[in-house]
């Protein structure tokens, strides 16, 4: 297959980058500082599992090279760039050309499917801790590197073959499921719920369950809400993963924060919309009460508010 990765930041600088390392086709969209740093250190993984130095064919947006057609793209871009990144991908777009999105939620969906069709869509996700370092390195701060795709509908489709054969001997922990929007929904229930209190507390799970009682009475509370918007689109969390999240999001000592709430730290861009509200607002649609999490996602629309005062004051002529 040839495969085309939209970014070559954390996310898909290590899926593309481990498919590269196994010799396959993989070129790579990135911006001119991007481009940049691939070309003067090349795609650099430092990973418990196996560092890699690789390099990649880098292509900018707009580039007469994207009119190749691709079998696959892979996009993983965050949701505040998914409208750039669609016309970045849309000279790539061949007739039989699938696109597999690693974003969180589901409002990606709805836009990729109005633009393409939903036929061209597959349903994927991702389980990483991975962030970018200094010079662009790629860091892989832990072993597990979960990739899971499939078709929407359910069924076992050619395509999904061919994704499988591709990801066949890659050093990555990649699988087809038959279930992969209850994957999704399930991720996303433990996202927006690790998000918003992890964002809202300002602190680590560990933190969080350790300041007061309260503590853990609240992230369970956020869960539950979470979890009661999945049901009601028949998208209850499977009991033993509700099982897991639930210890995973009250253990005593735990360091674990959402990548949320380090954007925020770092006073960057965040993904609220589509990790917070859009989950309000099917919950609202569906007659859920997300009380907790209206709270959360206040919390962090004031960040963005703040942010985008201070970004216009330092940018306004001096008087």
């Amino acid at each position: 297959m040839r495969v085309l990765v939209l970014g070559a930041g954390a996310t898909g600088g290590y899926y593309g980058g481990r498919l590269l390392e196994a010799g396959r086709d993989v070129s790579f969209v990135v911006r001119s500082r991007r481009a940049a740093e691939l070309a003067e250190t090349g795609l650099v993984i430092r990973s418990p599992v196996g560092n890699a130095r690789l390099k990649p064919h880098v292509i900018a947006p707009g580039d007469w090279k994207l009119k190749d057609n691709f079998d696959l793209i892979i996009l993983a871009c965050k949701a505040y760039d998914l409208d750039s990144a669609i016309e970045a991908i849309t000279p790539a777009m061949g007739r039989k050309t699938a696109i597999l999105p690693l974003l969180n939620g589901f409002r990606h969906f709805d836009v990729l499917d109005a633009r393409f069709g939903a036929e061209r869509v597959l349903g994927g996700l991702c389980s990483i801790a991975v962030a970018m370092g200094d010079k662009g390195v790629i860091q892989h701060l832990g072993p597990m590197h979960v990739l899971r795709f499939g078709e929407r509908s359910g069924e076992k489709s050619a395509r999904v073959t061919a994704v499988e054969t591709l990801f066949k001997d890659v050093n990555v922990d990649a699988k087809s499921s038959r279930d992969v929007m209850q994957a999704l929904w399930e991720k996303w229930v433990m996202l927006a719920s690790l998000a918003g209190m992890t964002c809202l507390m300002r602190a680590s799970i560990g933190d969080i369950v350790a300041a007061t009682p309260a503590g853990q009475k609240l992230m369970l509370q956020l869960l539950d809400e979470c979890a009661a918007v999945a049901a009601a689109y028949g998208r209850a969390p499977r009991a033993a993963v509700l099982e897991d999240t639930r210890a995973l999001l009250t253990k005593s000592g735990s360091t674990f924060t959402a990548s949320m709430l380090r954007d925020i730290e770092n006073g960057n861009r965040v993904e609220a919309d589509h990790i917070l509200g859009d989950l309000i607002a099917r919950g609202t649609k569906a007659g859920v009460f997300t009380s907790l999490l209206e709270i959360a996602y206040c919390h962090v629309k004031a960040y963005e508010a703040r942010r985008a005062r201070e970004a216009s004051a330092d940018s306004a002529p001096p008087k």
